[in-house]
């Protein structure tokens, strides 16, 4: 992948909208609202980071996120109150060339409102019709079948189990994998 300068990040990642929401590319501003998920262990659980433990870390994460042509990163804001909830991102997914992996993190306390399906959606939709991706992967943990159910009412299909560990080598988890095929 090629690195970019932060303005061109900033200047080539879309503001896209929602029903409910507006996803926008997030900025060093937003360490403080990103840690309350970045800290929240409930929300840790499955991702492949360590619970952070102090904003620095979230920071970090921010700086961390711009520097790569071919991923889009957005907070998910909802429209109503200007809230930011969470983050999404897509871009290549690893060596599969032409298939695009995604992911996504949302404050505990907005969970199961259907804020994840409609941001993945809408990334799904731009990374098609701007960028001519048809083929998608994502997964999420055996223990976490939210995520899965996102996934799936994203069109996403299962394909297979594997095993996904955090980065700090920490945990090991049990994951499903999907895929899907826009014709």
């Amino acid at each position: 992948m090629n690195k970019i300068n932060k303005e061109s990040y900033y200047e080539r990642t879309p503001v896209l909208e929602t029903e409910r929401l507006i996803l926008r590319p997030l900025t060093p501003e937003d360490a403080e609202t990103a840690f309350l998920w970045h800290s929240d262990p409930r929300v840790n659980r499955f991702m492949s980071y360590p619970l952070y433990t102090n904003i620095c870390q979230t920071v970090r994460w921010l700086k961390e996120i711009v520097p790569f042509e071919d991923d889009f990163h957005w907070g998910i804001v909802l429209k109503e109150g200007n809230i930011l909830i969470g983050s999404i991102s897509i871009g290549p997914a690893g060596n599969d060339d032409g298939v695009w992996g995604f992911g996504y993190n949302i404050r505990y306390e907005y969970w199961n409102k259907g804020y994840t399906t409609e941001a993945t959606k809408r990334i799904i939709k731009y990374s098609y019709e701007f960028h001519g991706i048809r083929d998608f992967t994502a997964s999420h943990a055996v223990d976490n079948p939210a995520s899965g159910r996102v996934m799936e009412k994203c069109g996403l299909k299962f394909e297979s189990y594997s095993e996904h560990s955090k980065s700090d080598g920490s945990v090991t988890y049990k994951v499903k994998n999907y895929k899907m095929h826009i014709d």
